[in-house]
């Protein structure tokens, strides 16, 4: 079963895993979007929401996560405190809430829901809207110099929308995602990501791929009266340039890699002009350099996945899962290729049902050589292996075969290739941030 954004039988770890668990059967609908139950809920606890430092509300498809991580970065090398709610958790749940820099302990964290649940009553309620409650409470009761609230999904419906005055939105690359539920086109998708906006908020709008957009976060930026902030990134040399109306700055390229993270560290950048406090140059390249964000083009050099790997071979992670992943993936490849002409890149990969892996697929098809499918274990949602080796056949994807395991899978790929005498591969695991989750649990 998956909840709202998050894989639903992940541990918390500690006191708060008995707590998440009933709140999981307190709404009969998986995801259900609407804001009449969180506000209720929010009014019973004395409306934390309305209580919070200055807050940067962050929605989009792909990049929000990336752009929150890199705000974080530079604001607390700044030496500023800074909450932070994200979704999904790709291990435990308590990744989601970070508290003036450490993620949230677990007696507190249930502390927190415990209280929600008793200020619910039993009335329904969706897990991803208690939790959001839970992280207003903490954010509330702690403090700090700013708070970093990425959506769950969506915009206009979701639970984080009930802050009624940020002090910044941001919105990122607008691509095909949730189509069940925000859309089946890029219009109806951007009109959802733009109900973050609000009158008078500074709007920082990622460039968009599309055109239609494009123009529907204008069109409403203006029909909210929210400003659009200008500004802008050009890749330059080993590094790229950032220019706003307020500074203009030669950077180094930033520490979580592919070319396409350039552009969201801009929109954090020109999120951080925005703010009621300065954050220096020096501030903003430690951020850059020292940005940490797991399962996005992440390596893995130790734990068993990776240790079993022959010498000389490279394990990856990446958790994107709709075609503007694929494409950014496609460019990395690409990048690889040029660097190291000899070396094969093999894929092993997982999907969830409601994605479109032919979309994910198609752009990295011409860079692959090899592929092993997987069910992501324990998600009743996942693709069949089966049936995401017939979306890379018909991509074109060569040596396409499934496994039992991403460790199997490893395996596999390893016996076929090193018995052949070729060159060491670089492995990328993709496809979902469901099996990224998973397989950072098995590799320790």
């Amino acid at each position: 079963m998956t909840t709202q954004n998050g894989p639903a039988a992940a541990p918390a770890g500690g006191g708060a895993d008995p707590v998440l668990e009933r709140l999981k059967g307190l709404h009969p609908k998986v995801i259900d979007l609407s804001l009449d139950r969180l506000h209720r809920l929010l009014a019973a606890l004395d409306h934390p929401e309305r209580r919070l430092p200055p807050v940067v509300h962050v929605a989009g498809t792909n990049g929000k996560g990336s752009t929150v991580a890199f705000l974080r970065a530079m604001l607390e090398a700044a030496g500023l405190r800074v909450h932070v709610y994200t979704s999904p958790h790709l291990v435990r749940f308590h990744e989601r809430i970070r508290l003036a820099g450490r993620l949230i302990d677990d007696d507190r964290l249930a502390a927190l829901l415990e209280e929600c649940e008793i200020a619910n009553g039993g009335a329904p309620i969706t897990f991803f809207e208690v939790t959001t409650a839970a992280a207003f409470l903490a954010f509330a009761r702690e403090p700090a110099d700013v708070v970093l609230l990425e959506t769950g999904l969506g915009g206009r419906l979701d639970a984080t929308n009930v802050v009624e005055r940020p002090a910044v939105t941001a919105i990122t690359r607008i691509s095909y995602d949730h189509r069940q539920f925000l859309g089946d086109t890029l219009a109806a998708i951007a009109g959802e990501k733009a109900g973050i906006l609000k009158p008078g908020v500074p709007a920082v709008i990622a460039p968009q791929p599309a055109e239609e957009a494009w123009r529907t976060l204008a069109a409403r930026a203006e029909a909210v009266g929210a400003p659009l902030v200008q500004w802008g990134v050009e890749p330059r040399g080993d590094g790229f340039v950032y220019e706003s109306g307020r500074r203009r700055l030669e950077l180094p390229m930033p520490g979580l890699l592919g070319a396409h993270q350039i552009g969201n560290a801009g929109v954090a950048l020109a999120v951080l002009d925005q703010l009621p406090f300065a954050v220096g140059e020096e501030a903003v390249r430690r951020g850059l350099a020292g940005v940490e964000w797991p399962a996005r083009l992440q390596r893995l050099t130790r734990g068993p996945l990776a240790e079993g790997l022959p010498v000389g071979w490279e394990l990856w992670l990446d958790g994107g899962h709709n075609d503007s992943a694929g494409e950014a993936l496609a460019v990395q490849a690409a990048a690889w290729e040029a660097a190291e002409p000899g070396r094969p890149l093999l894929l092993v990969y997982g999907m969830l049902a409601s994605k479109e892996p032919r979309e994910f697929l198609a752009p990295l098809a011409p860079h692959v050589q090899a592929m092993r499918t997987v069910a992501i274990p324990g998600e009743d949602a996942s693709l069949p292996a089966e049936g995401t080796a017939a979306a890379a056949r018909a991509c074109g994807i060569p040596d396409t075969e499934t496994a039992e395991s991403v460790a199997a899978a490893l395996a596999g790929l390893v016996e076929r290739h090193a018995a052949a005498g070729r060159a060491p591969a670089r492995v990328l695991i993709c496809g979902s941030l469901y099996l990224a989750g998973t397989v950072l649990a098995e590799n320790g």
